[in-house]
């Protein structure tokens, strides 16, 4: 019989009271690795009062002991990032070294987490008026709640609670119920580096308790990872409830390939960020943009893709593993034969791809297709598999407007050689991150990560999208929207703010 998966519930490992419980399942060979519960209402709130008690000593401790405390948490987890790894390659499918940098990922954010003084300094100016000075201090927000995805499930967590917890708060974290056991490491190394008791919970289940939480008094902030669906109901119902809200949502990132770029380092760029992770993390390149003379590169890009394949965690030889699910999978195979039926031409077809030694596994080779225009699924939609879309533009201004007519703007790039195009690029592009020459342009923990448009909900740029789309639907505002953000996407429409 497979283990249950525990709760952290006030510093201890709990047994949940749950009937409700969900399968954790290895992607590549459907061996089922344990259960997850669908935390109840009473472990709910179990959770908030703990991190409610906790957070009134934990704002008080000096900033330099919660960041030593940190330093030991970074110590454990460089002592067992391995060991992380592993577990997480068997509940995600990822290569082995693909789940090393997931958790190291996470890691470099501990490490920021560890220059928390800093982090925490306020602001002073002398006489702003006749003997009038003024001081401003960063101060801890109470209890905050994260909602983690499967696809990074070390990398995520530790991008919301280290920060967190170093500032002063508490935190409760509920990660994806389809792979928990990496997060339940996390925080036992957590507890094991010396926090408090209740700093740190850990809640495991499905829509109920998130929206037990979102609903909550006592939580102050909410931050999210996921698909766009989720994001704005997240975001939505968070705002309603006056918290503070930010939730990454899906994406649909452009590569632009230059006809001066480098080739080799192109068309290997390419099948890495597109393929990678079989395509299954919000910073993909999912399509590949040649601009006039690089449309010829369309053959070597398919020879590159059909040298690789996926695999095993522990297969050297593979490029990335499974699909984190079967519905998943099944999701990915109805929008290749959608593009199919849609006319776009599909150069190299994974669909059909069986592992030999584990066909039960949620395989899906790598994809490609050309023709591809904005009018399809293929285009439309986040993919979240090992498939490219392949477009053409006749210039760079063209090649800028598809990208910035895309309602997503989590990330792109531009491959070339020429300084002038490259700036040019990076100023006209209507996208949250930009990479030159570089695939995937993920910034360092200490640089911040967002998105514009639907791929980011939460900075001042989406509140007055967001504000319009809100007030045309339910014909009010509850919470305070920047006028000027609203005049400027809806110039002609009246809005009263409360």
């Amino acid at each position: 019989m497979e283990s249950k998966v525990p709760l952290l519930l006030d510093g201890e490992w709990t047994q949940s009271q749950s009937h409700t419980f969900f399968p954790v399942i290895n992607p590549a060979n459907q061996q089922v690795l344990a259960q997850a519960p669908d935390a109840t209402e009473q472990e709910v709130e179990l959770a908030v009062q703990s991190a409610q008690k906790a957070f009134e000593s934990w704002r008080n401790t000096p900033a330099p002991v919660r960041a030593r405390l940190m330093m030991n948490y970074q110590a454990l987890l460089k002592q067992h990032q391995h060991e992380i790894a592993e577990l997480l390659s068997q509940e995600t499918g990822k290569t082995f070294e693909d789940a090393k940098g997931d958790v190291w990922r996470g890691i470099e954010v501990v490490e920021q987490a560890c220059n928390v003084p800093s982090l925490m300094m306020g602001e002073t100016l002398e006489n702003v008026a006749n003997g009038v000075d003024t001081y401003s201090y960063v101060q801890p927000l109470g209890v905050c709640f994260g909602i983690t995805p499967f696809n990074f499930p070390a990398m995520i967590p530790l991008w919301m609670f280290p920060i967190s917890v170093a500032c002063g708060n508490a935190f409760i974290l509920k990660p994806s119920e389809q792979d928990p056991l990496t997060p339940n490491r996390l925080a036992e190394l957590f507890l094991a580096a010396g926090f408090p008791r209740g700093i740190l919970q850990v809640l495991h289940g499905g829509q109920r308790p998130v929206n037990q939480l979102l609903e909550h008094p006592q939580i102050k902030t909410v931050s999210f990872v996921g698909s766009v669906p989720v994001a704005e109901h997240i975001y939505r119902k968070g705002c309603h409830e006056l918290k503070r809200v930010q939730a990454f949502a899906g994406a649909k990132n452009h590569m632009v390939i230059m006809p001066d770029a480098n080739f080799n380092h192109t068309i290997n760029n390419i099948v890495g960020a597109a393929c990678g992770a079989a395509g299954q993390r919000c910073m993909a390149i999912s399509v590949a943009v040649f601009v006039g003379d690089a449309q010829p590169w369309l053959a070597a890009l398919k020879e590159a893709m059909s040298t690789i394949r996926p695999g095993v965690w522990n297969d050297s030889g593979a490029a990335y593993g499974p699909i984190i699910s079967m519905k998943a999978k099944q999701r990915v195979l109805k929008l290749i034969e959608q593009g199919k039926a849609e006319g776009a031409e599909c150069l190299l077809d994974g669909s059909s791809y069986q592992h030999p030694e584990f066909p039960q596994g949620n395989w899906v080779g790598p994809t490609l297709f050309a023709g591809v225009t904005t009018d399809m699924a293929l285009y439309k939609e986040e993919i979240f598999g090992p498939v490219l879309c392949c477009m053409q533009a006749k210039n760079l201004e063209e090649a800028i407007d598809l990208i910035n007519n895309s309602p997503f703007g989590n990330g792109t790039s531009i491959f070339t050689a020429s300084g002038a195009a490259a700036r040019h690029f990076q100023q006209k592009i209507q996208v949250g991150q930009v990479g030159i020459n570089i695939p995937i342009p993920v910034p360092l923990p200490f640089f911040s990560f967002t998105g514009w448009k639907r791929s980011f909900f939460g900075d001042l740029h989406a509140y007055g999208k967001q504000a319009v789309r809100f007030y045309t639907e339910t014909k009010t505002i509850t919470a305070r929207w920047l006028e000027s953000d609203i005049d400027q996407v809806a110039p002609n429409m009246t809005i009263h703010l409360k």
